[in-house]
């Protein structure tokens, strides 16, 4: 089943990639500032923890690895960014069949595409700050260079994997309307349960059991953002997360694909 979302995914790129950008555009209609909303809320979140953390908790550094201390904004932001995107994306894909239910009710509109739709409209925002976050590293002498570009791999693994979890979340919410409540609690308590603004290695000396948090799938994405943007390891380096991430991710396809097709039936009639 999950070979059959790909197909459709594949089949329909092009109007993916249209009801994306009509998606970015329309999310911001209206509004005084327009899309500069989409850029004001992440920048200051991103200021509250620096200010926090840095200024008032005075942690100038971070410990990146053992014996190698970074910039703590550098740090905070490298984990972060992708952490916006997969926050956006699962928020707004759990949603996608209610919001576009006169899309559902089509009979002639391929439904499978409508979750992609969503986390597609969310690289616009996330481009942008991980431009953001290459300048702020130029700032403190961390160039960009071909490095930079397995940031690419790191942003297309947490798309596919959020998008399967979209599938499943989406094709749920339209029987539990909870499930957007639940999602919602989940992510503000999920940011906490992943190494972005604590180091997990520091505490893993003292509680080797919190190993456990490196089975959240985001860690490794946050692991990955953070060995290239300083240079400290590569792909190959992350050892067992590679497999773990990629063996998780097509189990939440093949779970997400085959609900969202078995419901499918149902949807125009409950929506």
């Amino acid at each position: 089943m999950a070979d059959h979302m790909f197909q459709d995914i594949w089949k329909n790129r092009k109007l993916i990639w249209k009801l994306s950008k009509n998606d970015f555009k329309t999310r911001y209609a209206g509004s005084y500032f327009g899309v500069a909303w989409a850029l004001v809320q992440p920048v200051v979140i991103v200021l509250v923890y620096w200010f926090v953390f840095q200024i008032g908790l005075n942690n100038a550094t971070a410990d990146l690895k053992e014996g190698i201390k970074v910039p703590f904004v550098l740090w905070l932001v490298s984990g972060i960014v992708p952490w916006f995107y997969f926050s956006e994306s699962l928020s707004n894909g759990t949603n996608a069949l209610l919001e576009y239910n006169y899309l559902v009710k089509k009979v002639v509109f391929n439904i499978n595409i409508l979750p992609v739709v969503k986390t597609t409209a969310a690289l616009f925002i996330h481009g942008f700050f991980v431009l953001f976050m290459l300048f702020l590293f130029a700032l403190y002498g961390y160039y960009p260079g071909l490095h930079t570009l397995k940031v690419v791999y790191f942003s297309f693994s947490l798309m596919i994997f959020v998008t399967g979890v979209c599938m499943l979340t989406s094709a749920l919410v339209v029987f539990f309307r909870d499930l957007s409540q639940i999602i919602n609690i989940f992510l503000q308590v999920g940011i906490w349960m992943t190494p972005i603004m604590w180091s997990l290695e520091d505490l893993l000396q003292k509680y080797p059991v919190l190993f456990l948090l490196k089975l959240n799938p985001l860690c490794y994405i946050v692991y990955g953002y953070r060995a290239v943007l300083f240079q400290t390891g590569t792909i190959g380096e992350l050892g067992w997360m590679n497999a773990y991430f990629w063996a998780v991710t097509a189990v939440i396809w093949a779970a997400g694909s085959s609900v969202f097709l078995k419901l499918r039936i149902h949807f125009a009639d409950v929506l």
